[in-house]
């Protein structure tokens, strides 16, 4: 048994991460979506990594913002992740979880 024991605390870890695409949504079409995003991605801890995005016409002349991020599940928690965004109230009106994918 201790034998077993000591080659399980051996093996490395397995460090659960998820891929994740937000759709960030902005007040109006006055809204500057580049520095939207640039505030985002100041958003920055331990287990983030942000990704590509891209501008997606939603309505009217609005557009949302599509980014992708690769989060640890034990690190960062994705109410907490979309929670950061929203507190960017000069922005974004809303966050959604588009994707969510285990990797």
């Amino acid at each position: 048994l201790a034998a077993y024991a000591a080659k399980k605390s051996k093996k490395p870890q397995i460090i659960a991460k998820s891929s994740l695409i937000l759709d960030v949504k902005p007040w109006d079409d006055e809204t500057d979506l580049k520095v939207m995003e640039t505030e985002i991605r100041k958003i920055e801890t331990d287990g983030l990594l942000w990704g590509a995005s891209k501008f997606v016409p939603v309505a009217f002349g609005i557009q949302k913002l599509s980014i992708s991020c690769v989060v640890e599940d034990d690190k960062v928690s994705i109410d907490w992740l979309t929670e950061e965004i929203e507190k960017l109230e000069d922005y974004v009106q809303s966050v959604d979880v588009a994707a969510f994918n285990k990797i």
